[in-house]
């Protein structure tokens, strides 16, 4: 007797096929989790190895800062003019905060960006605004020009 015509009497020969077909799908179903795994696994390789290779801490101390400023980076001033004629480090670019939205085509995208303030809170909106606006080389200052004061550098007037 063949395999074919061993079935019992209750099963068709339509059944047994759809029993010995139906043994396979765990095989095709593992096989297609484990491509879906390996598409997640590659994207996320993809995504670590493709994100800009200088992007900035989100914030950093007035030290950190210092560094950065005799690398030549930018820096924007995001105070009030009145605030800024009472003392700003030298080479930075003020731009206030109530301007930024507006302003952002004088600001440089192919620098490291660091955003001052008086006391550090409103560098963190500056810096948030040029992140939504695409600028990835950008972070803020802690403490503002407080904290660079009381590390001993200097600003000017």
């Amino acid at each position: 007797m063949s395999k074919k015509q061993h079935t019992s009497k209750t099963e068709s020969p339509s059944k047994a096929a759809q029993r010995q077909r139906g043994a396979r799908r765990p095989n095709r179903k593992g096989w297609w989790i484990g491509l879906a795994v390996g598409v997640v696994v590659l994207i996320g390789a993809a995504i670590l190895l493709l994100r800009p290779k200088s992007a900035l801490p989100s914030e950093i101390s007035a030290t950190q800062a210092y560094e950065k400023y005799q690398q030549g980076a930018f820096f924007l001033d995001v105070r009030t003019q009145e605030e800024w004629n009472q003392g700003h480090i030298a080479k930075s670019t003020l731009i206030p905060l109530d301007s930024l939205q507006g302003l952002l085509s004088e600001v440089p995208r192919d620098q490291d960006i660091v955003v001052v303030c008086r006391s550090g809170v409103r560098s963190k909106e500056g810096a948030a605004i040029l992140r939504e606006a695409g600028f990835t080389r950008v972070t803020c200052m802690t403490g503002g020009l407080q904290a660079w004061v009381a590390a001993g550098y200097p600003l000017t007037n």
